[in-house]
């Protein structure tokens, strides 16, 4: 089976790619991305003789064309974002071009052939702030920045040509990712990177913002049992339910370290910060699927991987 990952040289794109290379016999995957500050191939090294990479933008409709033509894909999974809340504050037109005229370019061009399915990679910043309780699919969507407003778009267009075109569109929305191959601009590598430079790390606000951790093997997997057995036209919620406020986290990162709490430095918080979100994800568990890392196992791994390749981030 040949499967489009766009945006497969970022960070869950590449897990993706990677663990698909190494554990689906029966795919041949082709990867798509741009290549921008977030993305590279050397995310893709480990598994280069088992993919086939292909430099060009979602936007480009027609290098997607060519590809289509070439490949004949049955799946193709829409990891191509930019994905930054920081970023998007100062530059949303960034955000709008990627994440919602870039997926409008993708969906057009799928829907000219016969898919068995296309995935949305969404995220739980589109329910917005989750003051209380959990999120689940039929929630209203209020996304509160940049970067979750272009989400939500690409989203609820991705839906639209299911509903308007017969596009066997199925719409994943993961909590927050952490792992091996995240650019230092999010907060575990960030601080990890920064810790080990001998620099102090920037808490936003009191550091009591609350996020729902999910390992990015975990999510991957997640997106392998969608494919396996999801109903077309719906959305799937994905999360570890290991909700963990922000200080705690940086707390953990300088024990890991053998640190002190001195290293951390209070900074202004970020305008419009999103103060907890929270999904339920027994949708998706219906179907089979549960993390398979503990919280504390993929936490120091993942603190070690930064450690341990530092030419990796260095070289960003």
């Amino acid at each position: 089976m040949n499967v489009l990952i766009t945006g497969g040289a970022g960070f869950i794109g590449s897990c993706f790619a990677r663990t698909a290379a190494l554990e689906k016999a029966d795919w041949n995957c082709v990867v798509l991305d741009k290549l921008t500050y977030a993305g590279s191939e050397t995310n893709l090294e480990p598994v280069s003789d088992k993919v086939t990479f292909v430099k060009g933008d979602i936007a480009d409709t027609d290098l997607l064309n060519r590809l289509f033509q070439k490949y004949e894909f049955r799946v193709v999974v829409n990891f191509a974002a930019e994905t930054h809340v920081d970023r998007s504050i100062k530059n949303p037109e960034a955000f709008i071009t990627n994440d919602i005229i870039g997926a409008y370019r993708l969906l057009e061009v799928c829907k000219s052939y016969d898919l068995d399915q296309f995935v949305q990679i969404s995220t739980d910043e589109v329910y917005g702030e989750v003051l209380e309780g959990f999120s689940v699919e039929t929630d209203p969507l209020m996304p509160r920045n940049p970067y979750s407003a272009s989400k939500c778009a690409s989203d609820r267009l991705a839906f639209s040509y299911f509903a308007t075109y017969d596009l066997p569109v199925v719409i994943s929305r993961c909590s927050n990712n952490y792992g091996p191959y995240q650019h230092p601009e999010k907060l575990i590598p960030l601080f990890v990177t920064r810790l080990m430079e001998g620099k102090k790390v920037p808490l936003y606000g009191d550091g009591m913002n609350i996020r729902d951790w999910l390992y990015v093997e975990d999510h991957v997997r997640a997106i392998f049992c969608l494919i396996d057995k999801a109903e077309i036209g719906e959305v799937y919620n994905i999360s570890a339910n290991e909700e963990h406020v922000n200080k705690e986290i940086t707390h953990m990162i300088l024990e890991e370290m053998s640190l002190g709490l001195e290293r951390i430095e209070y900074v202004e918080d970020r305008v419009g910060h999103d103060r907890r979100y929270s999904m339920n994800s027994q949708k998706i568990r219906d179907l089979g699927w549960k993390p398979r890392y503990s919280f504390q196992e993929s936490f120091s791994k993942t603190v070690q991987w930064y450690r341990q390749n530092e030419s990796w981030w260095k070289s960003l």
